[in-house]
């Protein structure tokens, strides 16, 4: 039964969930919100739900990058290149945006009747995202279902497991993630030496697949 609709970035994660769950998922919800990734994940994204026959749309946010403070949404060069932790990448948070994408995902499910809204947030984002943790899912989940009509529930089933074990799920698909970008560059390439970049590369090389993503540095 397809009742279920996807915040879909073309990423890693939410790729991964779209084929682990594609036959729940009836809408993917793309949202273009400034950030300088958005463009390359996008085409992945529709590239995607069109293999899959699973209608997608993209929900402008421009919003956000007029008014939210984010290297995100800044410069490539305001984006730090040493490894992922809380001190060099609290710069990259975007404010609450996981809390806006998934008010408004709400309301689009259940425009369409669709009882269940999924997110591909996990555990190696606790420690930056503050949207991305346990006690903020379960705490939107009660609003959202709350607060629409046909009680829409927040899914968020990677909460609790890292992008290593999300890798792995998708070794078991088949995926090829080549064919997903993570860079919070932006750049035609992935860069590499980015934090999100090497956080691809370590989940990869601990789930035993083979990279073979471009990146510009080795």
């Amino acid at each position: 039964m397809k009742d279920s609709l996807i915040v879909f970035s073309g990423g890693m994660d939410s790729t991964t969930m779209l084929y682990e769950y594609q036959e729940r998922i009836a809408l993917a919800v793309t949202f273009d919100y400034g950030s300088l990734q958005n463009a390359e994940e996008r085409k992945f994204a529709v590239m995607h739900c069109a293999r899959l026959g699973i209608k997608h749309i993209v929900v402008p946010m421009d919003f956000m990058r007029r008014h939210f403070k984010s290297a995100l949404l800044s410069s490539p060069d305001d984006i730090p290149t040493d490894e992922y932790n809380e001190s060099n990448m609290k710069s990259t948070v975007v404010p609450f945006r996981n809390g806006i994408m998934l008010s408004v995902a709400a309301g689009i499910a259940e425009s369409n009747g669709l009882g269940r809204v999924m997110i591909a947030n996990h555990s190696g984002d606790h420690a930056v995202y503050p949207d991305c943790r346990p006690g903020f899912v379960k705490a939107m989940s009660e609003a959202v279902r709350n607060g629409t009509y046909n009680a829409v529930e927040v899914f968020a089933p990677y909460t609790n497991i890292d992008k290593a074990a999300i890798a792995r799920r998708g070794l078991g698909l088949g995926l090829d993630y080549s064919e997903t970008y993570s860079c919070y560059k932006g750049g035609k390439v992935h860069c590499g030496a980015c934090a999100t970049c090497r956080e691809r590369r370590a989940a990869l090389a601990a789930a035993g697949i083979n990279d073979t993503t471009v990146y510009e540095s080795a």
